[in-house]
């Protein structure tokens, strides 16, 4: 029979079985290597089917889309119709009385119950009152020439018709225009009456805006908001009279972006997707004239699950800081000057990065890894075990072969 050319290259040359010798210590040493295996393939395993996290760094490509901002924030010591909502950044957009579009505003009582849920759209406008005598020209009280309107038509009369309208006349010419008291459209609106009897109630704030991808301030300050070419400033005059009046607040949520499901991954638990959440600023002290601000740091996240769904959202970290708009040194170090000055409210001061990190969903171990490393288990474990069994084997001879002699 003619010898195959395979013969010559064969790499595992076999023994005889008669010459092989087997001993007792031989197979202790082939179960625990058989134990050991199976101990670690089954590691092997256990590692293939975990889920981990591999972030990645990329510029951010979307900076020219908006950016959604979610909000659910409680003031227990400030009235709703006392509240403002601006968002300013620095392309020069201004986005004013916000909470009259697109936000839900609870009031609450002095113990912190609901009291009503009034509920506004983008787009709707405050309502307003129509005079109930036809032809009726409502006074500015100054803030708008009307010395010749006795001179021009009807239609081209200066008028304030609503209590919005004086007040509207108030803010341009930087008046402060307090409760309305003495103001007819006001008395007749009953916007005087409503003012002072929800003075001493609460207000929680749901709802959601857009903002650019870039520098801006998210401010929360009191009165209604005015820009004219001094700049832009809030009417204070009525949160000046009472006292007991404060931004004091706590943030229900706060995110900038969609929030994913704590059901759809657990690395939404590690992401600082809201860091801020839960927080309570109710200091003990008088906080009437104060200042509240949050410097954020947002940072542009997509993550991406092994299901092939993909969520866009942010992470951000944010430092707060607090002071009186009175100035002077901080009673917890000395050595510290407050400015003197500004608004009281709530500022949430945001700065985006030019970065997105990219969280991906992937098995710990690709397959090829999965056999490889199976493989390498069961080589290594076959060599260490050989190594061992010869080195028994060796000691054993030379013991019995003194032993003999």
């Amino acid at each position: 029979m003619k010898k195959s050319p395979l013969l010559s290259i064969d790499a595992f040359g076999k023994t005889e079985e008669d010459v092989r010798v087997r001993t007792r210590t031989g197979g202790l040493i082939t179960v625990s290597c058989i134990v050991i295996t199976m101990l670690l393939l089954i590691s092997e395993w256990n590692q293939f089917n975990t889920i981990v996290t591999r972030p990645d760094l990329v510029v951010d490509r979307d900076r020219h889309l908006k950016l959604d901002l979610n909000m659910d924030i409680t003031f227990p010591s400030m009235p709703c119709n006392v509240l403002n909502l601006d968002i300013l950044d620095d392309s020069g957009e201004f986005q004013i009385d916000l909470l009259e579009s697109g936000f839900t505003r609870i009031r609450l009582s002095s113990e912190g119950k609901e009291l009503e849920k009034e509920k506004f759209e983008v787009g709707d406008k405050s309502p307003k009152q129509d005079p109930t005598e036809e032809g009726y020209c409502g006074p500015c009280y100054g803030a708008r020439d009307q010395a010749k309107n006795e001179e021009l038509p009807q239609d081209q009369r200066v008028c304030c018709q609503t209590c919005e309208e004086v007040r509207a006349a108030y803010g341009q010419k930087g008046w402060a225009f307090k409760d309305g008291k003495g103001v007819e459209q006001c008395e007749r609106e009953g916007y005087v009456e409503t003012v002072n009897n929800r003075i001493h109630e609460g207000c929680r704030i749901q709802g959601r805006a857009q903002l650019n991808r870039i520098q801006g301030t998210i401010h929360f300050g009191p009165g209604s908001s005015m820009r004219n070419r001094r700049g832009h400033f809030h009417d204070t005059s009525l949160y000046d009279a009472f006292p007991h009046l404060s931004f004091n607040h706590v943030i229900n949520t706060l995110t900038f972006g969609e929030k994913p499901k704590e059901s759809e991954s657990e690395l939404v638990e590690q992401a600082s997707i809201s860091p801020l959440d839960g927080r309570k600023v109710i200091p003990d002290r008088d906080t009437h004239f104060h200042e509240f601000s949050y410097f954020c740091k947002i940072i542009p996240t997509r993550f991406e699950f092994l299901s092939g769904m993909k969520v866009e959202t942010t992470q951000f970290s944010a430092t707060y800081h607090d002071r009186p708009l009175k100035g002077g040194r901080d009673d917890d170090h000395p050595d510290t000057l407050h400015s003197t000055g500004g608004v009281p409210g709530v500022f949430f001061n945001f700065e985006m990065s030019p970065l997105k990190v990219i969280n991906k969903e992937q098995h710990a171990t690709s397959w090829s890894g999965f056999l490889l490393n199976c493989i390498t288990s069961i080589g290594g474990v076959l060599a260490v075990g050989t190594v061992i069994d010869k080195i028994t084997y060796t000691a054993q001879r030379s013991i019995w072969g003194k032993k003999s002699s």
